[in-house]
């Protein structure tokens, strides 16, 4: 897995939505073959592909996780703008984190504010749609996900 602290089994799933998600490492996998160039944020777009799918993928991600696991989001400031990531039982995990190449091992993961109230984040123009489309993406899956995660 190649997120922020990746491996935590102890992390949970605190409802069914997505059967077969029970860790941030199922969601992470199962998310590999979801994040597409319309679940990234427009600006970023131009970053998104085959080889880097987290690209843009932040805040979305973000309100997925935490619609799975619970806990906050939480935000900090790059080069790039503001990147979102969750807090889940005081881990904090960041599932695209990986946009960033070699610079995510740079991202400090200490003392920054908890995101704005959700909704407020998704009256941004555009956000609503983007997470929408990726719980579709999760929800239908191709036949491989649909095998693994949802018919178990």
């Amino acid at each position: 897995m190649s997120y922020y602290n990746a491996g935590h089994k102890e992390l949970k799933a605190i409802n069914s939505v997505y059967p077969g998600i029970e860790t941030p490492d199922d969601l992470y996998e199962a998310l590999m073959k979801c994040w597409t160039r319309e679940t990234c944020t427009e600006r970023l777009r131009h970053k998104w592909s085959e080889n880097n799918k987290t690209a843009g993928q932040c805040a979305v991600t973000a309100f997925l996780v935490q619609d799975i696991f619970g806990g906050e989001i939480y935000e900090m400031k790059t080069a790039r703008g503001l990147h979102c990531y969750n807090v889940i039982d005081g881990v904090a995990i960041d599932l695209a984190c990986e946009q960033f190449g070699e610079n995510a091992k740079n991202l400090v993961y200490e003392n920054n504010p908890i995101q704005p109230p959700r909704e407020e984040r998704m009256s941004q123009p555009g956000k609503r749609e983007r997470y929408e489309l990726l719980k579709q993406n999760l929800e239908r899956g191709d036949r491989e996900i649909r095998d693994r995660f949802f018919f178990v």
